[in-house]
């Protein structure tokens, strides 16, 4: 089985978020989407909230599961069994800051990563930008699923 998880804090989950997973998932047989805890952070959402989030928008879709987990990436891995790390890239910057990253893991394990390119009109969408626009009042309905949006 190819197993792949897909990390991150998903501090909330983004359209762009969306398109790598709903691509991720015709690469994979099964794809976390390991939700980072880092006590160290500040988040905007609940962990609850953002496992909700994630839950709802890919409620019709088998191969996805969703999990929490603290400490490396790559020892999550190891624990739920997957060979790949998903990861999105919507820059320059991004590929810069990932591929030392996965140079990193790779040496540590035998764990590959995929890259895939986000789409180009989700590419300048960032959780810390939504995080913003919320913080600020501005309609972010068209930077998430609906499942983030509070009715």
């Amino acid at each position: 089985m190819r197993r792949a998880i897909f990390p991150g804090s998903f501090d909330p989950l983004t359209l762009g978020h969306f398109d790598v997973i709903k691509r991720g998932i015709t690469l994979f047989d099964e794809l976390i989407i390991g939700i980072g805890i880092n006590a160290e952070k500040k988040y905007m959402f609940s962990i609850d909230e953002r496992i909700r989030f994630i839950e709802e928008a890919f409620a019709n879709e088998p191969k996805i599961k969703v999990q929490t987990y603290t400490g490396l990436t790559v020892d999550f891995c190891k624990k739920v069994d997957a060979d790949f790390i998903l990861r999105g890239l919507r820059n320059p910057g991004d590929f810069e800051f990932e591929k030392a990253i996965a140079h990193t893991n790779r040496k540590l394990t035998e764990i590959e990563t995929v890259f895939l390119l986000t789409s180009s009109g989700k590419s300048y969408i960032s959780s810390s930008i939504v995080r913003d626009v919320i913080r600020n009042g501005g309609d972010y309905s068209v930077l998430v699923p609906d499942s983030v949006v509070v009715k």
